[in-house]
């Protein structure tokens, strides 16, 4: 039996977004700090949910581990929350393919099983959400994070997104629309059957 296609986007766009999810969580470019006090012009302090590296716009050096150096902005409270969300995310999202894998049946002749596959859907969909919670939380308090790092102006801080935003969004959004669509399967394709359907079939043996 040829696999449903509803199954097929949310073994797709799953991966794709705990990939992105991965990504977000542990690169360190939530948000990046220019025009530095006692840096080079140059420098661009990237920092993370886990820890904070220096980079070069005119050089491909990369200096890391440098946590210790700005304990002030690990000491927000989004910080420890946002690890928290974002491994948790990687779990769920984890578990929820483990129950739309093989639920899918795409390796056999037999019809899915889409009470399980539905499931795995509903840990897909929390998985996105326990992703963009923290991803919007970071994005709202951005320009107002404490750092110890001081700015040549400190009136105008050029604060500015990190890459990691972007990707959370994104690989949050696949995972909410790869679950709802997983979930939605067992209300339109119940037992490979139109609930309507069957539905009918039940009034008729009851003699309605």
């Amino acid at each position: 039996m040829r696999t449903p296609g509803i199954l097929i986007f949310g073994l797709v766009f799953s991966p794709c977004g705990w990939i992105l999810d991965l990504t977000s969580t542990v690169a360190t470019n939530w948000r990046t700090l220019n025009n530095i006090a006692g840096q080079s012009s140059d420098t661009v302090v990237n920092q993370g949910i886990w820890d904070i590296c220096n980079t070069f716009t005119t050089s491909t050096q990369v200096n890391c581990n440098l946590r210790s150096t700005d304990t002030v902005y690990f000491s927000n409270q989004i910080i420890p929350i946002a690890q928290g969300m974002m491994v948790a995310s990687l779990i769920v999202t984890a578990f929820g393919l483990a129950f739309v894998t093989p639920a899918a049946r795409c390796w056999t002749n037999q019809k899915p099983r889409w009470v399980l596959a539905s499931m795995g859907g509903l840990l897909i969909f929390c998985s996105g959400v326990l992703t963009i919670i923290p991803i919007a939380w970071y994005t709202h308090l951005l320009p107002n994070l404490n750092t110890s790092t001081t700015f040549i102006n400190p009136q105008n801080r050029d604060i500015r997104v990190g890459y990691c935003i972007v990707l959370g969004y994104i690989g949050g959004i696949m995972e909410v629309l790869a679950g709802i669509v997983i979930f939605i399967g067992i209300c339109k394709c119940c037992g490979g059957r139109n609930p309507r359907a069957l539905l009918l079939r039940r009034g008729v043996v009851l003699g309605l």
